[in-house]
């Protein structure tokens, strides 16, 4: 019998599911319940490598004693790339199958860069030469937007990331159309291109969750397992009307309805192996969801909250407002933490 997820992509082929991870193992598993597509970023690599490390150790030794000159950190990112590359062939013959729209993994730039829009783009090119069918994630900061268009006026697949907001998701979708026409006004092709951007809807119910909290307040506690949820549907609404060609993409899986309220929209899920399994083993039907509007008492009620607003609303952020929203705060010290045990773990077969 089929599983929820492959049953998800049958039924509506428009809903993509990717698998947020690079583990092959994790990866084969997606791919074998319809999933087309495959994320990564400093947490998930460290993950899998704490996994896998047994897996990983010859790789990491042999590239320190081939580049005897080399820092941690040049062999973090060489280890980064190796693991990202090996996944990617998994996803090599969708890839080609689809002409570049889908099959894609997406590798993540160094996230002490996300103030340099410049410092992004060269690590952009650099990452998307790792493999013919990469895509390419960098934080939605003032200075992210920025690099948004100049990768993709490089013939880059950009996949905006630590974004929250539907004001990240509409000048990420801004600056990629910005990028594709000039492509297309210098005659470069931009057919199998795939822009993604991506709302991290998980985190934004974790963000308002530790905001309700921390300033004392009382709110019905299911309203909060909808904000996410409601900031997806408004934005996705947005792109449609406006027709952009850039894809929305949720993330950070916490509750069902991360899934299951997106059910037959032109979107990409990218689902953690723990979560795929959990939604497949579950009792949902799989129906289209995707143009049910959020209880409306669940929605008046998150609209009573400012920080709410600042994620739902068009213009809710400014562009120099992005990196100082709080879910983007701590999304990026996450990160930056996660990049850092990376390199130490890689430190730790280099000086012995």
């Amino acid at each position: 019998m089929m599983l929820k997820l492959h049953e998800t992509t049958t039924k509506f082929p428009q809903t993509e599911i990717w698998n947020d991870s690079c583990s092959c193992s994790e990866l084969s598993y997606s791919i074998e319940n319809g999933s087309v597509g495959a994320t990564t970023n400093p947490v998930i690599v460290l993950n899998v490598l704490k996994k896998e490390l047994k897996d990983w150790e010859p790789t990491i030794n042999q590239l320190i004693k081939d580049r005897p000159s080399a820092t941690e950190d040049e062999i973090a990112w060489e280890t980064i790339r190796a693991m990202g590359t090996k996944a990617s062939k998994l996803l090599l013959p969708c890839f080609e199958e689809n002409k570049g729209k889908k099959g894609r993994i997406s590798f993540q730039t160094n996230a002490k860069l996300y103030r340099s829009k410049d410092a992004m783009v060269a690590h952009a090119a650099d990452l998307a030469s790792s493999c013919p069918n990469s895509q390419i994630k960098a934080p939605t900061s003032k200075a992210g937007v920025e690099a948004f268009e100049e990768m993709t006026y490089r013939g880059i697949s950009v996949n905006a990331t630590v974004s929250f907001t539907v004001s990240q998701a509409i000048a990420v979708a801004e600056a990629v159309e910005r990028g594709l026409a000039r492509r297309e006004a210098e005659g470069l092709p931009i057919d199998t291109m795939n822009p993604v951007c991506t709302i991290m809807a998980g985190r934004v119910d974790d963000y308002l969750k530790n905001y309700i909290k921390a300033n004392g307040m009382l709110v019905e506690p299911e309203i909060l397992e909808w904000a996410g949820v409601a900031v997806v549907k408004n934005a996705y609404r947005i792109y449609k009307e406006r027709g952009y060609r850039t894809k929305l993409l949720v993330a950070a899986y916490r509750n069902p309805y991360h899934w299951h309220e997106f059910i037959g929209g032109d979107i990409i899920l990218t689902i953690p192996y723990e979560w795929q399994v959990k939604y497949n083993n579950s009792e949902f039907p799989v129906v289209e969801t995707i143009n049910t509007p959020v209880n409306e008492h669940y929605l008046n009620e998150l609209k009573k909250l400012d920080e709410f607003n600042k994620a739902y609303d068009e213009n809710g952020l400014k562009p120099e407002e992005f990196e100082h929203y709080g879910a983007f705060v701590v999304t990026m010290q996450g990160f930056l933490k996660g990049y850092d045990e990376l390199v130490h773990i890689i430190r730790s077969y280099m000086v012995k």
